[in-house]
């Protein structure tokens, strides 16, 4: 990727999301909603064909690393050893890849890379600002190893694997593991590959545009966390870490309710999947103070001169805290059917993810507003309807592709999902018995909801449902005195029926 400053003057090609377009790679600017996942737009910083300006935490960290790599393996430049080592001790497979493909672009001649290419190269990294670049970066860097320019299933899945690592050492609540995460990834790669061997590189970067436009971004925001503050910790001889600690990366936090002990359809790889897959709203960072939308880390020394350039790349190293997603409805605790549906889902002001499973199907339909009844269809730009199993598809992405509808006369029924009113992609029945995905029909086995709004949503949700249960209870308290019911329509309905005498003594 040496030559990506010559990319960022190809012809831009904007397409809408969802919409399946080919675009050529490295050259595209997607819109600004995929922008956000990598770290804000920064799209009107000025380029150049020169390479960027020597930066001092790169420069401090190849020394140190020529430093160690000859004191410990005698060689003149920096070792896989000691990169691995020093630089990414807790991921050895990242270390691998980074150091082979800045050895394979560096054109090294020797096994170890000199001081100036890396350097060099590193600072490329660390200056990439277009999101096509970044994940024609990474893609090249987990390609295969006797042609660059090929992608396999096996290399797909590790830098996959690595981004889901990565989320899960900095999940926000400490360290996690999912047992379904292997189950997860398969799904992804079957959706890119379609038993295939192999793609070329710009084939799986358009996929990944496509498809989960910001699931490669943690690795990149990680790598430049290290080049950017590891030498710290080397000069101080701290040689155990390496973890990025105080890093925090945008995957969802599961809440857990007293009735809901795990979900049966959103195990916590399928959250860190979908946060890549749907749009930013759904988590949507935010700071911990709750004054603004995101953090960045503490700015390490820049050479002088470095001035925006520094300040570019730095601003790739936002992170994000990600938002909590709260189980508002699970058909295997409260029992599935359309009014089971409606009594947990209405009056939550704030996106949701609904989860539906039929047979080995598992969807997740995104509503980015309140759920309402409606003859119409509706929704903003951020209703996305994804496949998770049994392959991994983001199938639409549109505004007003949502309709609910279990009580207007004269109009169809159920829940329905897609752009097309005549052909939705996705029909529940108004029993919510079965569903039909892409025309095919299968029994619909399971559902939960998800709200992914923040705190105050679920808390006004609480409050309405509280209200109307203590309405309900007023209303069937109410007593009414014989004058009342003299006028009551109630007693005019009885008196049609045959029953002008109504009290406990009739019979």
């Amino acid at each position: 990727m040496g030559n990506h400053h010559s990319h960022e003057k190809e012809s831009v090609v904007k397409t809408n999301s969802g919409s399946g377009a080919s675009t050529p790679r490295g050259g595209s600017h997607r819109g600004s909603g995929s922008r956000s996942g990598s770290g804000g737009d920064l799209q009107g910083l000025e380029k150049s064909d020169k390479p960027p300006p020597s930066m001092v935490p790169v420069e401090k960290l190849a020394k140190l690393l020529v430093q160690r790599s000859q004191k410990e393996d005698g060689i003149n430049g920096v070792t896989e050893k000691s990169f691995t080592k020093y630089l990414f001790p807790m991921y050895p497979e990242l270390a691998k890849q980074f150091y082979k493909y800045i050895h394979r672009t560096g054109k090294c001649k020797n096994q170890h890379i000199p001081l100036s290419t890396f350097k060099l190269h590193c600072e490329k990294i660390l200056a990439m600002l277009d999101d096509s670049i970044i994940l024609d970066t990474y893609v090249k860097m987990f390609s295969s190893d006797t042609d660059d320019n090929t992608v396999t299933p096996e290399g797909l899945r590790s830098l996959l694997y690595t981004s889901y690592k990565l989320s899960m050492d900095h999940y926000p609540e400490g360290p996690q593991t999912c047992l379904m995460i292997h189950k997860t990834l398969s799904a992804v790669v079957n959706g890119c590959f379609n038993n295939k061997d192999s793609h070329s590189v710009g084939f799986v970067v358009r996929w990944l545009e496509e498809h989960c436009p910001r699931l490669i971004f943690p690795v990149h925001r990680y790598c430049v966390h290290m080049l950017a503050t590891r030498h710290r910790d080397i000069e101080a001889h701290v040689e155990s870490s390496g973890d990025g600690a105080g890093l925090e990366l945008a995957t969802p936090v599961l809440s857990r309710s007293p009735w809901q002990a795990a979900s049966a359809l959103l195990p916590l790889s399928a959250a860190w999947l979908l946060a890549g897959a749907a749009p930013p709203l759904y988590s949507r960072p935010t700071a911990p103070t709750g004054h603004g939308h995101m953090i960045s880390v503490p700015p390490p020394a820049v050479a002088p001169g470095g001035g925006l350039a520094s300040a570019a790349w730095l601003a790739r190293l936002v992170c994000a805290v990600p938002s909590h997603w709260t189980p508002l409805y699970s058909s295997r605790d409260h029992g599935i059917g359309a009014n089971r549906f409606l009594h947990h889902t209405l009056a939550y002001r704030g996106p949701t993810v609904v989860m539906l499973a039929g047979g080995p199907l598992v969807l997740a339909l995104c509503a980015p507003q309140e759920w309402r009844e409606s003859h119409q269809y509706w929704g903003s730009g951020d209703c996305a309807l994804v496949q998770l199993a049994p392959t991994f598809a983001v199938i639409e992405r549109a505004p007003k592709m949502l309709y609910l509808n279990t009580s207007i006369r004269g109009y169809p029924r159920g829940l329905r999902a897609g752009a097309d009113a005549r052909a939705p992609r996705l029909s529940v029945d108004a029993g919510f018995d079965s569903l039909a995905f892409q025309g095919v029909p299968y029994e619909l086995k399971a559902v939960e909801v998800w709200g992914c709004g923040d705190h105050s949503s679920r808390e006004t949700q609480l409050e309405i449902k509280k209200w109307q249960v203590k309405e309900a209870e007023r209303q069937r308290a109410v007593k009414l005195s014989a004058a009342d019911w003299l006028d009551h329509p109630d007693r005019y309905l009885l008196e049609m029926a045959g029953r002008p005498q109504y009290n406990n003594s009739a019979s």
